[in-house]
This record gives C-alpha cells, structure tokens and sequence, in this order.
C-alpha cells in the first residue's frame, strides 16, 4: 500500500503568532520544505526579525507577514485579506497566537477580556474565515496549538486552563463539523516549551532544555510537519508533547 508522506512544496499556510516562539520556528521550517507561508504578530519588530532570518536562510520567497492583534475583528479581517492578496488561496492555518495568564483572582475584567479574545476568540475567528476559503477546495487543514494545561489544570493558572481547554473543545468539536467537507483539524498539547510566554529568563529556558525538562520551539514545529505530511487517509486528530522530566 502506498505511504507516500504529502509534500508541502506551494502549499499555502497562515500561521497566527508567527513572529515568536513556535509560530516563528514553524513558519521557518514549513518554508524550508517549499511551502508559501503567511505570519502575522502584534510587534513589528519580531516581524522583523522573523522575516531578517528568513532573507538569512535563503526564504525570504516562501515567507510574508503583517502586523496585526489577533483579539480584535479588523485585524483579522485585514489578515485574510493579505491571505486572499498573497496567497490566493489557503491549504492550512494554524491557530497558535496566544498569552499565558494566571488565575481569575488576578487582574480585573478588560484583562480577562483580551486573553480571551486572543486565545479562544482568535481560533474561532481564524478558523471559520480559513473554512471559507478551504471548503470549495474540499481540502485543507486548521492544526490548533493548544497546551497540556489543558489536561493538568494546575493550580493559580485557572484563565488560561479556561482558554486551553475550551480550545480542546472546539478542535474535538470542529474535526466532526468539517471532515465531511475533506477539511482536517488537528490539536497538539505541549508542555513547557521554550518560548516568550514562558517567566524564566532565555537563559535559565536553555538550561531547562537541556536537562530534558523544557521543549524547545523547534520541536513543535517539527511535529507540525510531521503531521502535514501524512497520507491524506491519516488524521492525527490529537498530540500530547511533554518535556521527557517535566513532572506533568
């Protein structure tokens, strides 16, 4: 039987927090097998950067990107009209911008409000205008970037537990919706990883890395690959990824 993995040479991506962290090593990676990525962050400065390392790397041709907030209606709006401009048309998004955030006893409502704009409404926004786009294709692919918060439920975390679980949620509840119409979904959970919403220093995240205790962004992104490149009959429908001795 044949297993040929999919190629993603040409194959047009929107990744959502694509200046930093898994987003930023993401888009690196899938624009080095080929494929025409699209990156949108709050700072036009880490766009900068993003787009400085990919010119670095000889992609300069596979990866564009807009500032834009995730949170609000507009930007979106604006983003996919930089996908519909740029792109053409879209094969996958992945929702991965988002904040961490402490407990409800923390901060006060408009605070409250934003994190959840960006780490549920975000999805749901980006996810149905992509649907739009994938379903007269009848293909295509939404990978949401959820958390292992998701299944520990730790303690004084409880907004962002709130945020992560509701993701699990909907990506369980969307696969269902849109696979009739050829669309995949997909949910990985990480732990710890190395990244900007992280509280230790970059310093003290690489020595957590290198004691197995911490994932580095990298290592997401080749799990975002290794599930676009999968036969076509295969949904790898969720992931869990721990740090090997964090103690989840």
């Amino acid at each position: 039987m044949e297993n040929t993995p999919q190629n993603l040479q040409n194959k047009k991506v929107l990744i959502t927090g694509g200046t930093t962290g898994i987003g930023r090593a993401t888009a690196l990676l899938l624009a080095s097998h080929g494929a025409k990525v699209l990156i949108f962050g709050r700072h036009e400065n880490e766009l900068n950067d993003t787009l400085q390392d990919a010119q670095k790397a000889g992609l300069e041709a596979n990866i564009t990107g807009v500032t834009a907030d995730v949170s609000r209606e507009s930007d979106i709006a604006y983003v996919f009209e930089k996908v519909d401009e740029a792109l053409g048309e879209l094969d996958v998004l992945i929702n991965n911008a988002a904040l961490g955030y402490s407990g409800i006893m923390d901060g006060h409502y408009s605070e409250w409000q934003y994190i959840i704009h960006t780490n549920l409404l975000g999805y749901v926004a980006c996810a149905a205008a992509a649907i739009k786009r994938m379903r007269p294709n009848s293909s295509g692919h939404i990978i949401n970037i959820g958390s292992m918060s998701a299944e520990t439920k730790e303690k004084d975390s409880s907004l962002y537990v709130a945020t992560k679980s509701a993701i699990k949620g909907l990506s369980e509840s969307l696969r269902k919706e849109v696979n009739p119409w050829g669309i995949k979904v997909t949910l990985i959970e990480p732990g710890a990883v190395g990244t900007d919403m992280q509280p230790q220093s970059p310093e003290e995240q690489r020595v957590l890395e290198e004691k197995m205790k911490m994932l580095k962004a990298e290592d997401i992104a080749t799990c975002v690959y290794y599930v676009l490149t999968q036969p076509k009959r295969c949904d790898l429908v969720e992931i869990h990824i721990r740090p090997h001795l964090q103690s989840i």
